[in-house]
């Protein structure tokens, strides 16, 4: 079996366009993989047409590591954010291709399962009139669809610091949303790389009452040594990695034990099978990992298939059951949350197909999102009617 060829679908949102690729075989089967990025789409679009040229046209999508290898270092050039998630989109749709082709799920190749179901958290939910009010009726919104789990950014454009009056804006937030979703569901706390590390351990001081499942991005992502300070000084687990590109990159955050729960995204870091290894490593230093998942349903599966076999995840990211939840009809056999789990599927491949007809009623769209911004939290970028 050979690759003859791939083709890209951009489905538009107003704050995020969402990147499907469809690798197509000699042999008729296709596969499909997905990212999201940030105000990068049409470079990733540019560098995949490159990489078919170069890489992609003519391999066999069953050797899947070498193809990975070529990706990476074959450019020469050292391989970011665009390029690590340019090879995840192929990455991804390789393995769906082996699956379907041999008649099993990608789990089952990865080593077998480990577990029946993941938890899912709820993330996208607080798109409301930020007051305390609001975010208790829509945190009951979430408990309502039976989720154990949320996640949070209640700081507002908070950078390096925040003063007194924010900081107890902040406080009745997370009191409101504890208070809806009571005692025994998890509440993780988002800050987005904001804050100072000073200004972290004071926060998360400050917001110890309500039980943080984790502190997550405390201090921007570059300088670990922030980071370090941070954790020797909080109680609660902290949590980062989503703006980390290369596993490599890992290793001195696996040296510090800085972390205790890290956060890839199989869409940015090469794809399924150098998160899976990721997380083999992570297991090594006792971490947990629980994926950044920030795109559509396709790349949900591909994290799912992480989560079946790895027997230290924790827990998937999930935003659309409320954040542009119309987009999920582009994918057949979407992964979906059932009394705050997802299920294990036996379906071959990704267990889902992509339906590019359906796609084509989202077309790409100037997405924005800047979490600096006032309102950000709604994600209704300026301009945007919807």
């Amino acid at each position: 079996m050979r690759i003859t060829g791939i083709s890209t679908h951009v489905v538009g949102t107003p704050w995020r366009n969402l990147t499907y690729v469809q690798v197509h075989t000699d042999e008729g089967i296709t596969g499909v993989g997905e990212t999201r990025m940030l105000g990068h789409t049409d470079a990733l679009i540019g560098y995949l047409r490159e990489a078919e040229a170069n890489h992609i046209l003519g391999s066999d999508p069953f050797a899947v590591e070498d193809l990975v290898r070529r990706m990476k270092y074959g450019d020469y050039g050292r391989a970011g954010e665009i390029v690590m998630s340019g090879i995840a989109v192929v990455e991804m749709a390789c393995w769906d291709i082996k699956g379907k082709a041999l008649g099993v799920p990608v789990w089952q190749l990865l080593g077998g399962k480990v577990t029946d179901k993941v938890k899912a958290y709820a993330n996208g939910w607080y798109t409301t009139e930020r007051t305390p009010e609001a975010y208790h009726k829509a945190a009951q919104g979430v408990m309502e669809r039976r989720y154990k789990a949320l996640k949070i950014d209640p700081f507002g454009t908070g950078h390096f610091e925040l003063d007194h009056d924010q900081t107890l804006y902040a406080v009745s937030l997370i009191e409101a949303v504890r208070d809806a979703i009571g005692p025994d569901a998890e509440l993780m706390l988002e800050m987005h790389g904001r804050f100072s590390p000073a200004t972290a351990v004071r926060l998360a001081k400050e917001l110890a009452p309500f039980k943080p499942a984790w502190l997550e991005e405390p201090v921007p992502p570059e300088n670990l040594k922030a980071l370090e300070k941070v954790a020797a000084k909080v109680d609660i687990p902290v949590a980062t990695g989503e703006r980390i590109h290369d596993r490599i990159e890992f290793r001195e955050l696996f040296e510090s034990q800085a972390v205790d729960i890290i956060q890839p995204d199989v869409g940015h870091i090469g794809g399924i099978w150098e998160t899976r290894k990721l997380a083999a490593t992570a297991e090594t230093h006792y971490m947990l990992v629980a994926p950044h998942n920030v795109g559509g349903s396709v790349l949900t599966a591909a994290s799912l298939q992480v989560g079946f076999t790895s027997p230290n995840f924790k827990i998937l990211e999930h935003f659309n059951d409320f954040a542009d939840a119309e987009i999920k009809k582009i994918v057949k056999g979407a992964p979906q949350v059932v009394d705050g789990y997802f299920h294990l599927s036996d379906a071959p491949g990704l267990g889902v197909e992509f339906d590019a007809d359906a796609a084509a009623e989202f077309p790409q769209q100037q997405a924005r999102f800047d979490l600096w911004a006032e309102g950000w939290e709604q994600r209704k970028p300026k301009g945007s009617t919807k």
